[in-house]
């Protein structure tokens, strides 16, 4: 079963059992009103699950800002994390309120907060035990009410013996933690995801079975936001209203990823649990298994015998067009 979301603005497409366990936890973590440390690997999902906590939040009404501590340099961090008065430094033509002003009563999202500088984490965990902090080149302090949703894509444990990062910060941060799962652990998600994103492109377009197994073959390093990317670019490039194996349009990274890939997929297996999935789907109904997969209903026939499915199928209970 395929769940669709709303978090934010953002969809969120849950099929496997994995992600919706971890939205129940979300549900849970989310009313606690505690600090919250998303780990996983990049591309994985973390900003919707960090929006669906603000959305099951009893913030949700407030603000929700977010801030990927990677993607600025040092300075400008501490900036937009703080804000600055007229005359703080140069180039600071007029006052500026920071994100956490902004986030006032609401959430304030750190993305990779492994990369936030050291004199910054202090900074940080006094506004978590105070509440209050300083613009720069201000003489009076600021308050906010704000709950901190952090993520990282590598685990901070490295980072702390290093001291890189701050062990009190850490459990500041982390009161809650949850991961998110790689997307090769949740392979239900793969067709849902796909499929998702397919129509979003061209809603004319769908895969056959062979593309889809393509899919599930690959191991997807760069997780959802790679599949998202590859499923756009194979819909771009599209020969036919149906989508093959060839027409999948991978990244040269995922090329070579999979050319190191151990040569048996699994295809065979892939291929009997589609065709029990699409028969199941659609109660033992041949012609309308065939369709959803993308075959003819004698290629299906002939893939039900020589996986020796038939029993299976009569099992299934049969359904009339109506």
């Amino acid at each position: 079963m395929v769940e669709k979301h709303q978090f934010l603005g953002v969809e969120a497409i849950l099929a496997s059992p994995r992600m919706r366990d971890l939205l129940q936890q979300v549900r849970k973590a989310a009313q606690s009103g505690a600090s919250v440390l998303l780990m996983g690997e990049s591309g994985s999902g973390k900003e919707i699950i960090a929006r669906a906590i603000h959305h099951y939040s009893a913030r949700k009404l407030k603000p929700f800002v977010d801030l990927s501590c990677a993607a600025l340099p040092e300075d400008l961090v501490e900036s937009e994390l703080f804000g600055h008065e007229r005359g703080a430094f140069s180039g600071a033509y007029a006052a500026k309120p920071g994100l956490l002003e902004l986030a006032h009563n609401g959430s304030l999202f750190l993305d990779e907060i492994g990369a936030l500088d050291p004199r910054l984490q202090a900074k940080l965990l006094r506004v978590l035990d105070t509440g209050s902090f300083y613009r720069l080149g201000a003489i009076k302090k600021t308050h906010a009410n704000i709950r901190i949703i952090a993520a990282t894509n590598s685990p901070l444990h490295d980072s702390i013996h290093s001291g890189a990062f701050r062990n009190d910060l850490f459990f500041r941060i982390g009161q809650i933690t949850l991961t998110v799962p790689p997307l090769r652990d949740r392979p239900e998600d793969i067709e849902a995801l796909a499929s998702h994103f397919l129509a979003q492109q061209n809603p004319e377009l769908r895969f056959a079975s062979d593309a889809m197994m393509a899919l599930y073959a690959y191991l997807w390093p760069g997780n959802v936001r790679e599949l998202r990317n590859t499923v756009l670019r194979s819909a771009l490039m599209a020969k036919g209203p149906l989508l093959h194996a060839d027409d999948i349009v991978f990244s040269m990274r995922a090329l070579a990823s999979f050319e190191n890939q151990p040569k048996d997929f699994g295809i065979a297996g892939l291929e009997q649990a589609m065709i029990r999935r699409a028969l199941e789907d659609s109660g033992g109904h041949r012609q309308r298994a065939a369709d959803s997969l993308g075959i003819s209903r004698n290629t299906l026939a002939r893939k039900i015998r020589s996986y020796g499915l038939a029993a299976a199928v009569t099992t299934q209970p049969q359904r009339r067009l109506a």
